[in-house]
Protein backbone atom coordinates (compact mmCIF):
# COMPACT_ATOMS: atom_id res chain seq x y z
CA UNK A 1 0.00 0.00 0.00
CA UNK A 2 1.37 3.81 -0.63
CA UNK A 3 2.18 5.48 2.14
CA UNK A 4 0.83 8.47 0.93
CA UNK A 5 -2.47 7.89 0.21
CA UNK A 6 -3.24 5.84 3.47
CA UNK A 7 -3.33 9.65 4.98
CA UNK A 8 -6.27 10.84 5.18
CA UNK A 9 -6.73 14.56 3.65
CA UNK A 10 -8.98 16.99 5.72
CA UNK A 11 -10.47 19.51 3.56
CA UNK A 12 -12.33 21.06 6.24
CA UNK A 13 -9.36 23.22 7.76
CA UNK A 14 -6.95 25.47 5.59
CA UNK A 15 -3.53 24.49 5.01
CA UNK A 16 -1.23 25.89 7.06
CA UNK A 17 0.84 28.89 5.94
CA UNK A 18 4.25 26.76 5.42
CA UNK A 19 2.20 24.10 3.48
CA UNK A 20 1.32 27.17 0.92
CA UNK A 21 4.81 28.00 0.94
CA UNK A 22 5.64 24.37 0.11
CA UNK A 23 3.41 24.06 -2.48
CA UNK A 24 4.51 27.53 -3.84
CA UNK A 25 8.35 26.63 -3.90
CA UNK A 26 7.68 23.04 -5.34
CA UNK A 27 5.76 24.85 -8.39
CA UNK A 28 8.81 27.36 -9.17
CA UNK A 29 11.08 24.26 -9.27
CA UNK A 30 8.78 22.80 -11.46
CA UNK A 31 8.18 19.53 -10.09
CA UNK A 32 4.92 17.71 -11.11
CA UNK A 33 1.52 17.43 -9.54
CA UNK A 34 2.32 14.16 -7.60
CA UNK A 35 5.09 15.33 -6.53
CA UNK A 36 3.83 18.34 -5.34
CA UNK A 37 0.69 16.25 -3.45
CA UNK A 38 3.62 13.61 -2.00
CA UNK A 39 5.66 16.02 -0.48
CA UNK A 40 2.86 17.83 1.31
CA UNK A 41 1.35 14.81 2.75
CA UNK A 42 4.95 13.82 4.27
CA UNK A 43 5.64 17.05 5.79
CA UNK A 44 1.96 17.25 7.01
CA UNK A 45 2.57 13.64 8.44
CA UNK A 46 6.37 14.50 9.92
CA UNK A 47 4.27 17.54 11.65
CA UNK A 48 1.59 15.08 13.27
CA UNK A 49 3.78 12.83 14.49
CA UNK A 50 5.45 15.29 16.64
CA UNK A 51 2.32 16.49 17.95
CA UNK A 52 1.84 20.22 15.33
CA UNK A 53 4.76 21.74 16.70
CA UNK A 54 5.71 24.15 14.39
CA UNK A 55 8.58 23.10 12.05
CA UNK A 56 10.88 26.21 12.59
CA UNK A 57 11.33 24.62 16.26
CA UNK A 58 12.19 21.11 15.07
CA UNK A 59 15.01 20.12 12.90
CA UNK A 60 17.91 16.79 12.22
CA UNK A 61 16.61 14.72 15.14
CA UNK A 62 13.04 14.94 14.94
CA UNK A 63 13.79 14.27 10.93
CA UNK A 64 15.83 10.94 12.26
CA UNK A 65 13.20 9.75 14.75
CA UNK A 66 10.69 10.42 12.10
CA UNK A 67 12.32 8.13 9.69
CA UNK A 68 12.43 5.45 12.57
CA UNK A 69 9.22 5.46 13.06
CA UNK A 70 8.43 4.57 9.75
CA UNK A 71 10.63 1.93 9.14
CA UNK A 72 9.70 0.56 12.98
CA UNK A 73 6.04 0.75 13.55
CA UNK A 74 5.12 2.17 10.06
CA UNK A 75 6.98 -0.67 8.12
CA UNK A 76 7.94 1.57 5.44
CA UNK A 77 10.34 0.27 2.31
CA UNK A 78 13.86 1.92 2.41
CA UNK A 79 12.45 3.82 -1.31
CA UNK A 80 9.53 5.26 1.00
CA UNK A 81 11.32 6.41 3.50
CA UNK A 82 13.63 8.26 1.42
CA UNK A 83 10.89 9.76 -0.58
CA UNK A 84 10.04 11.22 2.96
CA UNK A 85 13.34 12.22 3.42
CA UNK A 86 13.62 14.01 0.47
CA UNK A 87 10.36 15.65 1.25
CA UNK A 88 11.66 17.19 4.63
CA UNK A 89 14.74 18.26 3.38
CA UNK A 90 13.11 20.34 0.47
CA UNK A 91 10.99 21.46 2.91
CA UNK A 92 13.47 22.59 5.47
CA UNK A 93 16.28 23.93 2.80
CA UNK A 94 14.04 25.59 0.22
CA UNK A 95 11.33 26.81 2.22
CA UNK A 96 12.35 27.36 5.84
CA UNK A 97 15.76 28.52 4.79
CA UNK A 98 17.57 26.07 7.33
CA UNK A 99 21.65 25.57 5.96
CA UNK A 100 22.15 22.16 3.83
CA UNK A 101 25.20 21.37 6.35
CA UNK A 102 23.15 20.40 8.90
CA UNK A 103 21.49 17.59 7.04
CA UNK A 104 24.82 16.09 6.02
CA UNK A 105 25.07 12.89 8.04
CA UNK A 106 21.46 12.53 8.21
CA UNK A 107 20.27 8.85 8.57
CA UNK A 108 19.18 7.21 5.14
CA UNK A 109 17.48 3.84 4.22
CA UNK A 110 19.36 2.03 2.43
CA UNK A 111 17.82 0.40 -0.97
CA UNK A 112 17.81 -3.10 -1.79
CA UNK A 113 19.05 -4.35 -5.09
CA UNK A 114 16.69 -5.74 -7.20
CA UNK A 115 17.13 -7.24 -10.48
CA UNK A 116 14.63 -6.60 -12.66
CA UNK A 117 11.51 -8.60 -13.65
CA UNK A 118 12.55 -9.89 -17.52
CA UNK A 119 9.76 -11.29 -19.81
CA UNK A 120 10.75 -14.12 -22.14
CA UNK A 121 9.57 -13.19 -25.56
CA UNK A 122 6.66 -16.12 -25.78
CA UNK A 123 5.40 -14.80 -22.67
CA UNK A 124 5.71 -10.85 -24.02
CA UNK A 125 3.27 -12.64 -26.71
CA UNK A 126 0.91 -14.14 -24.59
CA UNK A 127 0.57 -11.46 -22.40
CA UNK A 128 -0.03 -8.53 -25.60
CA UNK A 129 -2.40 -11.33 -27.24
CA UNK A 130 -4.69 -10.80 -23.68
CA UNK A 131 -5.15 -7.14 -23.94
CA UNK A 132 -7.48 -5.10 -26.02
CA UNK A 133 -8.38 -1.66 -27.15
CA UNK A 134 -6.18 1.12 -26.31
CA UNK A 135 -4.79 -0.55 -23.48
CA UNK A 136 -3.35 -3.18 -25.78
CA UNK A 137 -1.74 -0.13 -27.88
CA UNK A 138 -0.31 0.99 -24.91
CA UNK A 139 1.37 -2.55 -23.59
CA UNK A 140 2.53 -2.90 -27.00
CA UNK A 141 4.11 0.80 -26.77
CA UNK A 142 6.05 -0.18 -23.70
CA UNK A 143 7.29 -2.92 -25.09
CA UNK A 144 8.15 -1.96 -28.49
CA UNK A 145 9.77 1.40 -27.52
CA UNK A 146 11.36 0.96 -23.59
CA UNK A 147 9.16 3.83 -22.26
CA UNK A 148 8.08 4.33 -18.53
CA UNK A 149 4.58 4.01 -18.15
CA UNK A 150 4.13 7.91 -16.87
CA UNK A 151 6.15 8.22 -20.37
CA UNK A 152 3.72 6.59 -22.67
CA UNK A 153 0.10 8.11 -20.14
CA UNK A 154 1.95 11.67 -21.03
CA UNK A 155 2.15 11.17 -24.79
CA UNK A 156 0.49 14.00 -26.60
CA UNK A 157 -0.52 13.62 -30.37
CA UNK A 158 2.20 15.84 -31.69
CA UNK A 159 5.05 13.75 -30.20
CA UNK A 160 4.10 10.56 -32.95
CA UNK A 161 6.31 11.15 -36.05
CA UNK A 162 5.07 8.38 -38.71
CA UNK A 163 7.48 10.10 -41.09
CA UNK A 164 10.91 10.02 -39.33
CA UNK A 165 9.48 6.94 -37.25
CA UNK A 166 10.15 8.58 -33.92
CA UNK A 167 8.54 8.73 -30.49
CA UNK A 168 9.66 12.10 -28.76
CA UNK A 169 9.65 11.48 -25.34
CA UNK A 170 9.27 14.20 -23.77
CA UNK A 171 10.35 15.73 -19.86
CA UNK A 172 11.30 11.70 -19.00
CA UNK A 173 12.97 11.01 -15.77
CA UNK A 174 15.24 13.62 -14.50
CA UNK A 175 13.56 16.41 -16.91
CA UNK A 176 14.93 15.02 -19.79
CA UNK A 177 13.60 14.80 -23.32
CA UNK A 178 15.01 11.52 -25.79
CA UNK A 179 13.84 9.91 -28.56
CA UNK A 180 12.69 6.62 -29.35
CA UNK A 181 11.64 4.47 -32.12
CA UNK A 182 8.42 4.65 -33.90
CA UNK A 183 7.32 0.31 -34.08
CA UNK A 184 6.48 -0.13 -37.65
CA UNK A 185 3.73 -2.59 -36.76
CA UNK A 186 1.81 0.47 -34.35
CA UNK A 187 1.64 3.02 -37.18
CA UNK A 188 -2.04 2.02 -38.12
CA UNK A 189 -3.14 1.64 -34.50
CA UNK A 190 -1.78 5.08 -33.92
CA UNK A 191 -2.93 6.58 -36.90
CA UNK A 192 -6.68 5.33 -35.80
CA UNK A 193 -6.34 6.40 -32.13
CA UNK A 194 -5.20 10.11 -33.31
CA UNK A 195 -8.45 10.33 -35.59
CA UNK A 196 -10.57 9.14 -32.23
CA UNK A 197 -8.99 11.92 -29.97
CA UNK A 198 -9.31 14.37 -32.91
CA UNK A 199 -13.01 13.31 -32.61
CA UNK A 200 -13.18 13.42 -29.72
CA UNK A 201 -11.74 16.69 -29.25
CA UNK A 202 -13.83 18.22 -31.64
CA UNK A 203 -16.42 17.14 -29.20
CA UNK A 204 -15.07 19.23 -26.59
CA UNK A 205 -14.60 22.33 -28.40
CA UNK A 206 -18.31 22.07 -29.36
CA UNK A 207 -19.22 21.87 -25.72
CA UNK A 208 -16.83 25.04 -24.29
CA UNK A 209 -13.84 23.42 -23.18
CA UNK A 210 -11.10 21.32 -25.39
CA UNK A 211 -8.40 22.17 -23.22
CA UNK A 212 -5.50 20.53 -22.22
CA UNK A 213 -2.61 20.82 -19.17
CA UNK A 214 0.69 22.50 -20.58
CA UNK A 215 3.71 22.13 -19.10
CA UNK A 216 5.58 25.69 -17.44
CA UNK A 217 5.44 28.83 -19.20
CA UNK A 218 3.86 27.24 -22.55
CA UNK A 219 0.22 28.45 -21.26
CA UNK A 220 1.19 32.32 -21.79
CA UNK A 221 3.78 32.13 -24.82
CA UNK A 222 1.28 30.21 -26.56
CA UNK A 223 -2.17 31.36 -25.31
CA UNK A 224 -4.12 29.15 -27.84
CA UNK A 225 -1.62 25.87 -28.03
CA UNK A 226 -3.75 23.97 -25.45
CA UNK A 227 -6.85 24.33 -27.67
CA UNK A 228 -4.76 22.62 -30.84
CA UNK A 229 -4.79 18.76 -31.45
CA UNK A 230 -1.34 17.92 -31.31
CA UNK A 231 -0.66 18.94 -27.71
CA UNK A 232 -3.83 17.03 -26.92
CA UNK A 233 -2.83 13.48 -24.83
CA UNK A 234 -2.43 10.21 -27.21
CA UNK A 235 -4.18 8.47 -24.27
CA UNK A 236 -7.11 11.46 -23.22
CA UNK A 237 -9.29 10.34 -20.11
CA UNK A 238 -13.16 9.54 -20.37
CA UNK A 239 -13.99 12.31 -18.54
CA UNK A 240 -13.47 16.20 -18.16
CA UNK A 241 -11.92 16.61 -14.76
CA UNK A 242 -10.46 19.89 -13.23
CA UNK A 243 -7.20 21.03 -12.93
CA UNK A 244 -5.87 21.23 -9.01
CA UNK A 245 -4.06 24.18 -9.81
CA UNK A 246 -5.82 26.39 -12.45
CA UNK A 247 -9.51 25.21 -11.32
CA UNK A 248 -10.16 24.88 -15.22
CA UNK A 249 -12.23 21.89 -16.76
CA UNK A 250 -9.57 20.18 -18.94
CA UNK A 251 -9.35 16.77 -20.54
CA UNK A 252 -6.46 14.99 -18.97
CA UNK A 253 -5.14 11.55 -19.87
CA UNK A 254 -5.86 8.45 -19.07
CA UNK A 255 -5.47 7.12 -15.66
CA UNK A 256 -1.69 5.00 -15.16
CA UNK A 257 -3.86 2.38 -12.77
CA UNK A 258 -5.71 1.11 -15.51
CA UNK A 259 -3.16 -0.14 -17.01
CA UNK A 260 -1.32 -1.71 -14.29
CA UNK A 261 -4.52 -3.25 -13.52
CA UNK A 262 -5.39 -4.31 -16.43
CA UNK A 263 -1.70 -5.85 -17.30
CA UNK A 264 -1.88 -7.77 -13.54
CA UNK A 265 -5.17 -9.71 -14.71
CA UNK A 266 -3.73 -10.21 -18.34
CA UNK A 267 -0.35 -12.50 -16.16
CA UNK A 268 -2.80 -14.15 -14.49
CA UNK A 269 -5.03 -15.22 -17.13
CA UNK A 270 -2.41 -16.67 -19.06
CA UNK A 271 -0.49 -18.12 -16.00
CA UNK A 272 2.45 -15.95 -16.20
CA UNK A 273 4.03 -16.84 -12.79
CA UNK A 274 5.86 -13.69 -12.07
CA UNK A 275 5.31 -10.45 -11.06
CA UNK A 276 4.30 -8.66 -14.20
CA UNK A 277 3.63 -5.04 -14.11
CA UNK A 278 4.44 -2.65 -17.22
CA UNK A 279 7.55 -2.05 -16.17
CA UNK A 280 7.94 -5.19 -17.06
CA UNK A 281 8.13 -4.66 -20.57
CA UNK A 282 10.73 -2.07 -20.19
CA UNK A 283 12.72 -4.79 -18.91
CA UNK A 284 11.89 -7.32 -21.29
CA UNK A 285 12.77 -4.74 -24.34
CA UNK A 286 16.21 -3.79 -22.91
CA UNK A 287 16.95 -7.40 -22.30
CA UNK A 288 15.70 -8.48 -25.68
CA UNK A 289 18.06 -5.66 -27.87
CA UNK A 290 20.82 -6.76 -26.14
CA UNK A 291 20.26 -10.67 -26.54
CA UNK A 292 20.12 -9.56 -30.38
CA UNK A 293 23.50 -7.98 -30.25
CA UNK A 294 22.59 -4.32 -29.99
CA UNK A 295 25.50 -2.35 -28.56
CA UNK A 296 24.49 -1.17 -24.81
CA UNK A 297 25.36 2.45 -25.18
CA UNK A 298 22.65 2.22 -27.86
CA UNK A 299 20.17 0.54 -25.43
CA UNK A 300 21.49 3.30 -23.10
CA UNK A 301 20.28 6.28 -25.25
CA UNK A 302 17.11 4.27 -25.59
CA UNK A 303 16.16 3.91 -22.42
CA UNK A 304 17.04 7.84 -21.18
CA UNK A 305 19.46 6.43 -18.58
CA UNK A 306 22.62 8.63 -17.12
CA UNK A 307 24.38 6.24 -16.31
CA UNK A 308 25.43 2.82 -18.66
CA UNK A 309 25.94 0.97 -15.32
CA UNK A 310 22.30 1.48 -15.08
CA UNK A 311 21.70 -0.37 -18.34
CA UNK A 312 23.95 -3.24 -17.61
CA UNK A 313 22.35 -4.49 -15.15
CA UNK A 314 19.79 -6.25 -17.78
CA UNK A 315 22.87 -8.23 -18.68
CA UNK A 316 22.58 -10.85 -15.93
CA UNK A 317 20.13 -12.92 -18.32
CA UNK A 318 22.29 -12.64 -21.34
CA UNK A 319 24.46 -15.32 -20.65
CA UNK A 320 21.19 -17.76 -19.35
CA UNK A 321 21.11 -16.99 -15.46
CA UNK A 322 23.83 -18.11 -13.06
CA UNK A 323 26.33 -16.06 -15.16
CA UNK A 324 26.59 -18.39 -17.14
CA UNK A 325 28.01 -21.55 -14.92
CA UNK A 326 27.04 -24.60 -15.48
CA UNK A 327 26.05 -26.48 -12.63
CA UNK A 328 27.71 -29.69 -11.22
CA UNK A 329 24.69 -31.34 -10.80
CA UNK A 330 23.94 -30.93 -14.38
CA UNK A 331 27.57 -32.53 -15.55
CA UNK A 332 26.69 -35.52 -13.30
CA UNK A 333 26.61 -37.94 -16.45
CA UNK A 334 29.17 -36.37 -18.86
Amino acid sequence: MNPIKSVAKDDSKPEPKVLDLLRQRIRAYHYSIRTEDAYVQWVKRFIWFNEHKHPNLMGKVEIENFLVHLANQGFMSGSSQNQALAALLFFYKQVLGFPAEQFNDILRAKRKTKLPTVLAKQEVERLLDGLEGVIALMAHLLYGTGMRLMECVRLRVQDIDFELNQIMVRNGKGSKDRVTMLPTRLKASLKSQIQSVSQLHQQDKQKGYGEVYLPYALEKKFPYASRELGWQYLFPAQRLSLDPRTQRVRRHHIDEKLLQRQIKLAAIACNLNKHVTPHALRHSFATHLLQAGYDIRTVQELLGHSDVRTTMIYTHVLNQGGKGVISPLDRLDT
